[in-house]
C-alpha cells in the first residue's frame, strides 16, 4: 500500500506525526508513505524507515511571491510532483487552511477531519471522507487516532512510538569534534513567553560543568546565535553552536547525554532521540502539545500551572517562577548514573 501525507509544518508537530507511521507499519506490513512538506522541515518525515519520499513546499516564500513564482515555475513544479505518482489513500494530518490547499490541488480523494474537529473549520471543504477525533488529547494521539480511521486498522492499546533510530541513520559529519560527554541546552523559543532568562541559563551551564559536563547551545538565527555565545560566556566548557540543518542537530542530540528545552521543535527533537531531557512551559499546555516519550519530564511554570486551572482573561504567562535549582535536580534524576 503506498500513502501520501500532507502535514506541512512545524518541526514539533511533524515528530508528532511519526507515531502514526509505527502504528500504520505494524498494522498493513507492506505500506509505504511519501510525505508533503516544507522545505525547512524535509530531513524530519525521512527519519521514519517507512517514509520514501519527500515532496517539497516553500509556501511560505510562494505566498509572497505569487506572482513570481507562478511565473518561473516553482508553482507549476510542485503540482507536477505532488501529481506525479499514484496512492491508495491520501492523508492530511494538518487539517488547517494551508495544508487544505495542497489538499485541493491533489487529484484524488483526500482524508481529513471532519469540520469541527479541523483547526480551520473551511478546510474540511478538502476532504471525502471526513472523521472525527478526541480533540482534547495530545496532538501526537490525535494524528495516531486520525490515521487509524483512514486506513480502517484498530488504533493499538500501547504507548506511541515515534519508530526513529538515529544512531543508524545516515546522518552527516560534522565539521567539529564533539565533547565526550555534553548536555544540550536549548535556550531559544520563538515566543518570548516561552523564554527563560539569561542569568538562569548561565546559573545552570555552571551547575552542569561543576558536574564534569560541556554544554552546547544551538541556535536557529543571529539574534539566538548571539544570546547562546552571551549564555556560554559563563564558562569555557559551554560552547555556542552556529545555526545547523535538522540533521546536523540530530547528530548531536542523540549523542548527547540529557537536554534542557524551552517549549520549541528541538525539544521533541531530543523525545525523538530518546535522552534525558526536561523541557520547560511557561506559556503553552504540555498536556495537549508537550513533548512525550522516554525520559522525558516537564517542569510547568507556577503561573502557567494556576492559569491552566483557573484561566483568566489576560493574566500573564511566563517562566520567572522556574528556579535553576529545580531544573538541574530534576534532570540530574533523569541522568545516568556516574
Amino acid at each position: 500500500m503506498r500513502v501520501l501525507i500532507i502535514k506541512l509544518t512545524s518541526m514539533g508537530d511533524l515528530m508528532h506525526a511519526l507515531p502514526a507511521i509505527t502504528d500504520a507499519a505494524a498494522a498493513i506490513p507492506d505500506i509505504e508513505f511519501d510525505w508533503v512538506v516544507d522545505h525547512a522541515f524535509a530531513d524530519v518525515p525521512l527519519w521514519h524507515p517507512n517514509v520514501k519520499n519527500v515532496i517539497k513546499t516553500a509556501h511560505r516564500q510562494w505566498r509572497k511571491q505569487l506572482i513570481t513564482a507562478w511565473r518561473d515555475g516553482r508553482l507549476a513544479n510542485f503540482y507536477t510532483q505532488l501529481n506525479g505518482q499514484d496512492y491508495d489513500v491520501i492523508i492530511d494530518l494538518q487539517s488547517n487552511l494551508k495544508s487544505a490547499v495542497v489538499s485541493w490541488l491533489r487529484k484524488g480523494d483526500v482524508h481529513g477531519l471532519d469540520k469541527d474537529y479541523c483547526r480551520e473549520k473551511l478546510a474540511h471543504w478538502a476532504y471525502k471522507y471526513r472523521y472525527t477525533v478526541n480533540v482534547k488529547q495530545h496532538s501526537i494521539e490525535k494524528m495516531r487516532e486520525l490515521m487509524a480511521q483512514a486506513l480502517n486498522y484498530e488504533l493499538p492499546d500501547k504507548p506511541a512510538d515515534y519508530g526513529v533510530d538515529l544512531s543508524v541513520y545516515d546522518l552527516p559529519k560534522l565539521d567539529f569534534e564533539l565533547p565526550k560527554k555534553y548536555l544540550l541546552f536549548v535556550h531559544n523559543a520563538s515566543w518570548l513567553t516561552k523564554l527563560w532568562s539569561l542569568s538562569s541559563w548561565q546559573a545552570l551551564v555552571q551547575k552542569a560543568v561543576a558536574q564534569d559536563y560541556s554544554v552546547l547551545l544551538p541556535c536557529g538565527s543571529d539574534e539566538e546565535y548571539q544570546r547562546a555565545q552571551q549564555i556560554a560566556s559563563v564558562n569555557p566548557q559551554a560552547l555556542a553552536l552556529p545555526k545547523l540543518s535538522l540533521n546536523e542537530m540530530a547528530a548531536i542530540t542523540h549523542k548527547a547525554t540529557g537536554a534542557v528545552c524551552s517549549d520549541t521543535g528541538l525539544a521533541h527533537l531530543a523525545a525523538v532521540a530518546g535522552i534525558p531531557a526536561v523541557t520547560l512551559y511557561g506559556a503553552t499546555d504540555p498536556k495537549l502539545i508537550g513533548t512525550q516519550g522516554k525520559n522525558q519530564q516537564h517542569i510547568i511554570s507556577e503561573v502557567l500551572d494556576k492559569a491552566l486551572e483557573n484561566p483568566k482573561k489576560g493574566e500573564p504567562i511566563g517562566m520567572q517562577n522556574i528556579t535553576v535549582e529545580q531544573v538541574w535536580d530534576r534532570l540530574e534524576g533523569l541522568l545516568p548514573a556516574k
